[in-house]
């Protein structure tokens, strides 16, 4: 049940029956008529713009149609008042019966209600993580993870076909920094003295990778040229490393569907393959590139290279895939990758990267669109930086990795649920500050404690409701009478719960699972303020002294419980129980 979505069809019904009656001219497009919450409650329970986006098309005033629409609105039975306001808005009150309707529709469904067909199983792969496997993951790394497995479990909700995605950067010069590194822990394993020089890995975490080597091969690498060695530790350390971010991941609560190693892609002909597809576009061509804008480095000099047209799929400029000496550029395998994409059948694809991959957007925007001939699109989302802190004051927790904090630290500091939830409290493309003495702090000013609140208090009165011999199971609270249920309080309540179809779609569409996060926090505080009047006024109350008076009140708060434990589901949070 999608509320916001019936009256819409509704306002379409009316506005078809004014071109019928003559009142609006035919051949009007209704795209853009929308119905939606009013900014200021006190004007309605929702609002539709129809008579404004109408007016110039059939070059009309918009308050004539706004008048007329109101008219035919009111003889919906849903449909307590419709109001016109200021140049044209059209503001609807709802009778008291539909939000009964909602309450109802959320024990039924339970949480599947808000589950939405938008996306009408079109495959989509959300590409997310894909660290360099060079060490465990850090904090940084922790926001792209939440934000893209978030984004995943979303867009199933709202009827996709989602593929979870990550691809290991293994195939550059940084597997064989790190086959290096762990070479020096293997000598290190062999009681030998090492020094790690610039540009090495010096984490802790690779004592126990060299160790393990030297069990795996004794001393045979010892005093040995890299061509002995550099190829098999490159492979063994990246196999070690990959399975240290799976344990990263999995402590996260983050699955993968594929993990995708860019090594797989070289002298299989991959490159080659998607190079001459852009060939066969004629979109590849040997040329020689603009020198940088601004200051020009002092070693430039031009040359010719193989470039790709990217400028005909709206980069600024065209992209060089091959240098000089006919190695390929970083961005060949990556179209590679993402022809690989496009073959598989995908019909949308989302990147996730970190804010330094800015530059890299258009270019891929422009693969993507080239090698699909325009047919699939590609998202790219970027997640800004986490600072974290405690107490206010910047924070430093113990580096195992060496050099930046990881996402073990933080998840064994304040767990997967705490981490996950605070990681989408802001839009991922804004900084967001995570101060560790906050996030675990019980007050309305901690999003996490606040929803989970909700949800306990809930269970707390359910089982009250037991202990009784009350049965509260979904089927028998879905039968209760819940036409007394009309104090403003209990109203405000339903109508956030109405919202919830409607918000799930929006998130979707615009790929932005923060705004469930966003969400979830104001249905939270509309069941607390709810809590809060019965301690004013006891008819209010959940709990009543008669089975019968108490059933309707507590149907309102399970649905509220089954929409919040929804929510935190798509942003793979538990939802708690009871509060410690």
């Amino acid at each position: 049940m999608n509320l916001f979505s019936d009256i819409r069809a509704v306002v379409i019904t009316s506005l078809e029956a004014m071109v019928s009656d003559g009142t609006l001219p035919a051949g009007l497009d209704f795209a853009n008529v929308a119905v939606e919450p009013p900014r200021d409650t006190a004007h309605g329970d929702m609002a539709t713009n129809a008579a404004m986006v109408l007016a110039k098309p059939a070059k009309m005033k918009p308050r004539d149609i706004a008048d007329a629409l109101a008219g035919k609105l009111m003889a919906d039975d849903r449909v307590a008042l419709a109001e016109v306001a200021g140049p044209g808005f059209l503001n609807l009150r709802l009778e008291t019966g539909v939000w009964s309707g909602v309450v109802h529709a959320a024990l039924v469904s339970g949480t599947a209600f808000g589950r939405s067909d938008m996306g009408a199983g079109r495959k989509v792969n959300v590409e997310y993580v894909s660290a360099n496997p060079t060490g465990p993951l850090h904090v940084g790394h922790t926001r792209g993870a939440v934000f893209g497995d978030a984004l995943a479990s979303l867009l199933d909700y709202a009827g996709y076909n989602v593929t979870r995605e990550y691809y290991i950067n293994d195939g550059g010069a940084q597997v064989d920094v790190l086959a290096r590194s762990v070479y020096l822990r293997y000598l290190e394993a062999h009681g030998q003295e090492v020094a790690f020089e610039d540009g090495t890995y010096p984490g802790d975490y690779l004592v126990a990778v060299g160790e393990a080597l030297k069990a795996k091969v004794g001393d045979a690498y010892v005093g040995k040229g890299e061509d002995v060695w550099l190829a098999d530790i490159r492979l063994f350390s990246t196999d070690a490393m990959m399975e240290l971010i799976r344990e990263d991941l999995a402590a996260l609560g983050v699955e993968m569907d594929v993990f995708y190693s860019e090594k797989s892609l070289y002298g299989t002909g991959q490159i080659e393959a998607a190079i001459e597809d852009l060939k066969g576009k004629d979109l590849i061509y040997r040329g020689t590139l603009e020198p940088p804008k601004g200051k020009v480095p002092e070693d430039w000099e031009p040359r010719e290279q193989l470039l790709f047209r990217s400028t005909r799929h709206g980069d600024d400029v065209d992209r060089p895939i091959q240098k000089s000496d006919g190695a390929w550029t970083y961005f060949a395998p990556d179209i590679a990758y993402h022809f690989d994409k496009v073959q598989r059948g995908f019909d949308e694809l989302i990147d996730v990267f970190g804010a330094d991959h800015g530059g890299y957007v258009k270019r891929m925007k422009a693969a993507v669109s080239a090698l699909s001939d325009e047919q699939v699109s590609l998202d790219v989302k970027l997640t800004q930086l986490v600072r974290l802190f405690k107490n206010g004051e910047p924070f430093k927790m113990s580096k195992r990795a060496g050099t930046f904090v990881t996402l073990r630290d933080v998840v064994d500091l304040v767990g997967a649920d705490v981490t996950r939830f605070v990681m989408l409290t802001r839009k991922q493309d804004a900084p967001l500050d995570f101060d560790f003495a906050k996030v675990l702090e019980q007050s309305k000013d901690n999003p996490v404690f606040y929803v989970q609140y909700a949800h306990a208090r809930v269970c707390s009165v359910l089982r009250k409701a037991q202990a009784e011999g009350w049965d509260v199971s979904d089927p028998a609270l879905a039968k209760a009478d819940l036409s007394g249920n009309t104090h403003e309080a209990e109203l405000a309540l339903a109508s956030k719960l109405a919202e919830w179809p409607r918000l799930v779609e929006i998130a979707g569409r615009t790929n932005e699972p923060h705004r469930i996060a966003f969400y979830l926090y104001e249905l939270a505080g509309e069941l607390h303020a709810l809590w809060n009047r019965g301690n004013d006024v006891t008819d209010l109350r959940f709990m009543q002294d008669e089975e019968g008076a108490s059933l309707p009140k507590i149907a309102l708060a399970r649905a509220t419980a089954i929409v919040i434990s929804a929510g935190l589901g798509i942003l793979g949070v538990a939802p708690a129980e009871e509060m410690r």
